[in-house]
């Protein structure tokens, strides 16, 4: 089945006289790395025709910086930071890289068993007061009949913090980035809710792809074939890692997996995160999450943008390409 998905592309790679240079910033220690690795491991950069070129960098801020600075070419981000910057006349464009976010977990000896049950309680929140998945969950909760803004006692904190407080017994409750949360369940914190739950109790039962491969359309339109080379390079290497449990082990030092435990469910909560069954490049799905989450956030979340805005999307890909691939290599 992989033949399959691999033939959609062969023609286009093997067009390719010479590799085609694209510079990708990624976090230093982020779960990009691991996708990087497998391009480059299974040989999908010479395939597709791609010279990657992998730039660490040693923060979000600094991987934003680097892409408006011209550094790079490509990192990932989300599509707000990109409606956010077309708002205030900066072209940037997105495509879909994953739907993962994150999710609610709670100490098993905590008492709490619904959001309901979160009243009177510390919350740590990853992300400051206007994350995504904070926003969300106040939402659902509202929807539920509950403020839980006013509830909570919110502890807006460092991930890698944050996981150290819980298992320290120090906060009942975190909202945390999906692969802290995997982390969190392997030392046995119980999942209570994640944000595609959050969405479908909105109504949004679509699949949204919340972060995305994000680069200027001034580059994407000189660097055209580059960046579909690039794009099928990673949609291939999602495949792989999608399948192929052996290939995990291969990347085990990347993931900082300390047990086979905790392997496993980064591996799962990757795999959750590929972006299947793509209808528009999520773009429809988008505008409806992005009203909400403008009804919550405000001008802090969104800046001047009012509805998510024409050509945040970027649609120089065939999605149902993409579609069908994904299909071909389950």
């Amino acid at each position: 089945m992989w033949l399959c998905f691999a033939g959609l592309f062969a023609a286009s790679a093997m067009a390719a006289d010479t590799p085609q240079p694209v510079r990708v910033g990624v976090l230093q220690f982020g779960t990009v790395n691991w996708e990087m690795a497998v391009i480059e491991r299974q040989g999908l950069a010479r395939q597709f025709g791609v010279a990657l070129q992998i730039v660490p960098l040693s923060s979000k801020n600094a991987v934003s910086v680097a892409l408006q600075g011209g550094a790079v070419d490509v990192i990932v981000g989300d599509w707000l930071w990109v409606n956010r910057q077309r708002a205030a006349g900066r072209d940037y464009r997105f495509f879909p890289y994953s739907l993962t976010v994150g999710g609610l977990y709670v100490r098993p000896d905590a008492g709490i068993g619904t959001l309901a049950d979160l009243a009177g309680h510390k919350l740590g929140i990853a992300g400051g007061p206007v994350d995504k998945s904070w926003l969300l969950l106040q939402a659902y909760a509202r929807s539920m009949g509950t403020d839980l803004g006013s509830v909570v006692e919110p502890a807006y904190a460092a991930p890698p913090l944050l996981n150290r407080l819980m298992l320290d017994g120090q906060l009942p409750a975190v909202l945390n980035f999906w692969h802290y949360g995997a982390r969190l369940e392997a030392a046995g914190m119980r999942p209570l809710l994640d944000v595609e739950t959050m969405l479908a109790g909105l109504g949004i039962d679509d699949p949204v792809p919340m972060l995305g491969w994000v680069f200027s359309d001034a580059w994407a339109q000189q660097h055209g074939d580059a960046l579909r080379s690039f794009l099928q390079a990673s949609y291939a290497a999602k495949r792989l890692l999608g399948r192929d449990d052996d290939l995990w082990q291969a990347i085990r030092a990347l993931t900082k997996a300390e047990d086979d435990a905790t392997l496993q469910l980064l591996r799962d909560g990757y795999r959750r995160g590929i972006p299947h069954r793509l209808v528009a490049n999520g773009e429809t799905v988008a505008a409806q999450v992005f009203d909400i989450l403008e009804r919550e956030g405000g001008a802090r979340l969104v800046g001047d943008a009012q509805r998510l805005l024409p050509g945040t999307f970027w649609d120089g890909l065939n999605s149902a390409d993409l579609a069908a691939g994904d299909a071909a290599g389950q």
